[in-house]
């Protein structure tokens, strides 16, 4: 065997040990959906207090992306995934503490803690299942790690559905103000499935403390000898530009996740059970997801990236214009094909804005994390919206995003830095 096989061999192995993270954090943040139905029934919330349970997400996001960065610059992307494993878990097991409260912001605090872990784990993740490989294959590197968070999104949805919604419970009080009793039985069963999520967690831990050595040795950047400034990013004008699309297509694909099964539920819709609308929503809108993070895989080895991702920005636009135009079954499984053509959305604009950014890449990479709290809008929006006008009418904002994001993509289409041996951007580059 020879050294450069055997090379490929370690970084293949890195690589696949790296894209499980993937599938465990798309595992345990896809609960969040059957979550917001969960508690806004045991604590009779309204939609925009109920989707306080995804602003939490957004709001570690916001504090905690840039330290997460500048410190994984000193540590390195390998210490800083162990941590983050260990704040995630004692998060799940906060969750569970916390609902002996019998109230709904113990939990979200509990949630805040659960997110700090999600936060440090993508600054430090994703440029690294990007760069464990050659460099003009980081398009369809980061894309397939990212399908294999879309199966884990599948099947957590499914799993948090099954658990979290099939309490009966639920089905006999999810319209109406819930007993103590039966809140009590809503709040076990969320109980169950965050502690199975921590043993989850906390089985990764073990596998990854076990290989750290190995990962240390394969993984491309080591912290620098001079580490990143924690605002280095925000001297590049195409980082931020990549933020901005960053947080409208997290805000955007959250927001429609988290009113889904509420939107498919109504009888002028689908008229599906709370548990029912969990799987069409596991089914369709995150199998939709995974399909296309599977298609997208393979068409960015023949298309440019900023092709794609423009058709995906301009496609999911056109669904949300279908869904506040019609009703009914049409309506519903619009909404439902957004998530085909969010697929390749984070990923190609998380590595177009690496390649273009002229920055370090954990600076890179915070910046793009930071930008995820600036999703936090979309919710608030989005919730306040379907208070007033309806669920239909919130999907306005949804349309707004994919608009941008499809502006940024064109902004992009000349050839990739680093596709086709053109040089990165320097720092503070004007816009194309």
């Amino acid at each position: 065997m020879t050294a450069a096989t055997d090379d490929r061999q370690r970084t293949f192995l890195a690589f696949a040990a790296v894209t499980t993270l993937f599938f465990a954090w798309g595992f345990i943040t896809s609960n969040n959906d059957p979550l917001i139905v969960a508690l806004r029934a045991a604590f009779s919330l309204n939609y925009t207090e109920a989707l306080l349970t995804q602003i939490v997400f957004f709001l570690a996001y916001g504090i905690l992306s840039l330290p997460a960065a500048w410190l994984t610059s000193r540590i390195g992307p390998v210490d800083m995934i162990l941590g983050a494993l260990a704040v995630m878990a004692g998060g799940c097991l906060l969750v569970v503490f916390s609902t002996n409260f019998g109230a709904f912001w113990p939990i979200l605090g509990a949630l805040f803690v659960l997110a700090s872990g999600f936060t440090a784990l993508q600054v430090a993740a994703n440029p690294l299942a990007a760069d464990l490989g050659p460099q003009k294959r980081t398009h369809f590197r980061l894309n397939f790690a990212q399908a294999f968070n879309s199966l884990g999104v599948v099947i957590g949805v499914h799993f948090g559905s099954l658990v979290m919604l099939g309490d009966p419970a639920l089905q006999s009080g999810g319209h109406g103000a819930m007993s103590v009793a039966s809140r009590g039985e809503v709040l076990q069963a969320v109980d169950r499935a965050f502690i199975m999520m921590a043993t989850l967690l906390g089985a990764l831990l073990l596998l990854f403390a076990l290989i750290r050595r190995f990962l240390a040795e394969v993984a491309p950047h080591q912290p620098p000898p001079v580490p990143a400034g924690m605002f280095e990013a925000l001297r590049s004008r195409w980082a931020i530009f990549g933020a901005i699309a960053i947080g409208l297509y997290v805000g955007a694909e959250v927001s429609v996740g988290s009113i889904m099964i509420n939107f498919l539920n109504q009888p002028h819709v689908l008229g599906l059970s709370f548990e029912d609308a969990g799987g069409h929503l596991a089914n369709f809108y995150w199998g939709g997801a995974l399909c296309g993070r599977i298609i997208g895989t393979l068409l960015l080895t023949r298309v440019r990236a900023s092709r794609l991702l423009t058709a995906c920005g301009l496609a999911a636009g056109l669904l949300c214009v279908v869904v506040l135009a019609s009703d009914g079954p049409q309506a519903g499984y619009a909404a439902l094909s957004i998530g085909l053509f969010n697929s390749i959305m984070f990923p190609t604009i998380f590595t177009i804005t690496l390649e273009r950014s002229g920055v370090s890449q954990s600076a890179t990479s915070g910046l793009l994390c930071l930008a995820i709290f600036g999703g936090a809008l979309l919710p608030i929006c989005v919730g306040t919206l379907a208070d007033q006008l309806g669920l239909g009418a919130a999907f306005a904002i949804p349309l707004l995003a994919y608009l941008f994001i499809a502006l940024f993509a064109l902004s992009s289409r000349n050839e990739s830095w680093g596709e086709a041996g053109v040089e990165p951007a320097v720092a503070g580059s004007p816009l194309p």
